[in-house]
C-alpha cells in the first residue's frame, strides 16, 4: 500500500512538473480519477444469497370426509333423583358412591316395621269381615227358607241381602288396604329406578326422611348410552341437505384440542326450530360412551360427516397460506427454487386440506420455511415429508 502510494505521489509530481512547464497538456479530472483509481480497494464481491431451508410434501389424492363442525353439551340420556316415597328412618345403606347399578338393585332401607304393623291391620280386618260375611250368608240362607213357610217376612230378606253385599263390598276395601299396605312396605327399601352411575350420597345411615320433603338420597345418571347436543349454524345445516326430523348421520366427537377422538355416534335428530337471535339449530347425536369419555355437563367439539370427496387433492394444512390476492401454495421446483400458486381450499380433516382447484397428484409444496420466500427463491430442501405408503 506504501508502495502504491508513493507511486502515485511521484506520479502526480512528474504530470504537475510537465503541467508547470506547458509540456503537456492536462485534464485535472482525469488525473484526480487516475489518482483515487490507483489508490482505491477493489469492489467487494457481492455473492449470491444463501438458499432458504424448507420442508416439502407432496399433494396426494385421498378421500376426504366433508363435515361440518360445532359444540355440543354433553347430556345424560337419563337422570333420576331418587327420593323416598315413605317416611321412616333410614336403616341401610347398600350402595357406594359412583356404583354402577341396574334398574332394580336396593340402595338403601327404610324402617318398615310400622308399614308392616299397617298391614297386618289391614290382613287382620279383612279376616274379620269375611268372618261377617260368612255369617250374613247363612243367615240370608235361613231367611230365604222361612220366608217360603212364612215365618220370616220379605224385608227381612232384603235386609239380609242388603248386609250382605255391605260386607263384600267392605271385603273389597279391606284387600285395596291391604295392596296398598303393600305397596308402602315394598317402598321401604329404595331401588334404582334405571340402570347407571350413582352419583354423591345425599343422605347417611340414621336420618329420618319423609315423602314430602325434597330430601334426594341420590342421583343416578345413565350414561351409556349418552347424547349430545350439538348447535350450528342453520345456513349450514341446510346445505348439508339435513332436514328437520329424524336423520341418521355419522358424527364424531373430540376434546377440547379438537385431536383427540372421544367416540363415534349418529345424530338421531334435528331440531324443527331455528333459534332467531343466533341463526342456529340444534342437533341431538347419541354415543354408545363405551370407554365412558363423555360426562355430562361437559363440552365437547363434533364433525358431522355429511359427504365423501373421493380423489380428492390434499396437502398439510400448513402449506396453504393467506395473501392480499387469496390463499396459496408454494411450490417447490426441480431447478431448486419455489414459486407460489393460488389454489381453491376446500374442507379440512385430520390435519390436511382438500384443494378444490390449482394442484395435482404430486406436486411438491413447501410446509415449513415460508416466511424468507419470493417467487424465484433458491431453496434447500431440508426434510421432506413422505406420502403414507
Amino acid at each position: 500500500m506504501r508502495i502504491a502510494l508513493g507511486v502515485s505521489l511521484l506520479v502526480l509530481l512528474g504530470l504537475g512538473s510537465a503541467v508547470y512547464w506547458g509540456a503537456v497538456p492536462v485534464d485535472l479530472r482525469a488525473v484526480r480519477d487516475a489518482a483515487w483509481t490507483s489508490i482505491a480497494p477493489p469492489p467487494p464481491v457481492r455473492l449470491p444469497p444463501p438458499p432458504v431451508p424448507v420442508t416439502v410434501a407432496q399433494a396426494r389424492v385421498e378421500d376426504v370426509a366433508i363435515t361440518l363442525s360445532g359444540i355440543g353439551t354433553v347430556q345424560a340420556y337419563n337422570s333420576v333423583t331418587v327420593k323416598s316415597k315413605v317416611d321412616g328412618e333410614i336403616t341401610q345403606v347398600l350402595f357406594d358412591e359412583g356404583q354402577d347399578v341396574k334398574v332394580g338393585d336396593p340402595l338403601v332401607i327404610i324402617d318398615p316395621r310400622p308399614l308392616q304393623a299397617q298391614l297386618a291391620t289391614a290382613v287382620a280386618t279383612r279376616a274379620k269381615d269375611q268372618a261377617l260375611l260368612v255369617g250374613a250368608v247363612l243367615d240370608l240362607k235361613r231367611y230365604e227358607d222361612l220366608v217360603l213357610k212364612d215365618f220370616a217376612s220379605r224385608q227381612q230378606v232384603d235386609q239380609q241381602r242388603a248386609l250382605v253385599d255391605q260386607y263384600r263390598a267392605q271385603i273389597l276395601a279391606d284387600e285395596a288396604q291391604i295392596d296398598y299396605a303393600t305397596t308402602q312396605l315394598g317402598f321401604t327399601t329404595v331401588r334404582s329406578p334405571l340402570t347407571g352411575r350413582a352419583g354423591i350420597r345425599q343422605v347417611d345411615q340414621g336420618n329420618y326422611v319423609h315423602s314430602s320433603d325434597n330430601t334426594i338420597i341420590v342421583t343416578i345418571t345413565q350414561l351409556q348410552p349418552i347424547s349430545v347436543v350439538f348447535t350450528l349454524p342453520a345456513d349450514d345445516v341446510a346445505r348439508a341437505h339435513l332436514v328437520p326430523g329424524q336423520v341418521h348421520v355419522p358424527v364424531l366427537a373430540f376434546a377440547a384440542d379438537d385431536r383427540t377422538k372421544l367416540d363415534e355416534g349418529t345424530v338421531d335428530l334435528v331440531d324443527n326450530t331455528v333459534d332467531p337471535t343466533t341463526g342456529t339449530i340444534k342437533l341431538k347425536a347419541s354415543f354408545p360412551n363405551t370407554d365412558i369419555r363423555l360426562w355430562p355437563g361437559n363440552f365437547v367439539n363434533g364433525r358431522l360427516v355429511v359427504d365423501t370427496r373421493h380423489n380428492a387433492v390434499t396437502v398439510p394444512v400448513q402449506a396453504l397460506r393467506h395473501g392480499p390476492r387469496g390463499d396459496f401454495v408454494w411450490i417447490a421446483r426441480q431447478d431448486g427454487t419455489v414459486i407460489s400458486k393460488g389454489v381453491t381450499p376446500g374442507p379440512t380433516d385430520s390435519g390436511r386440506v382438500l384443494i378444490e382447484r390449482g394442484l395435482e397428484r404430486g406436486t411438491r409444496v413447501v410446509t415449513e420455511g415460508h416466511f424468507r420466500l419470493e417467487d424465484n427463491t433458491k431453496v434447500e430442501i431440508v426434510h421432506s415429508l413422505a406420502p403414507p405408503g
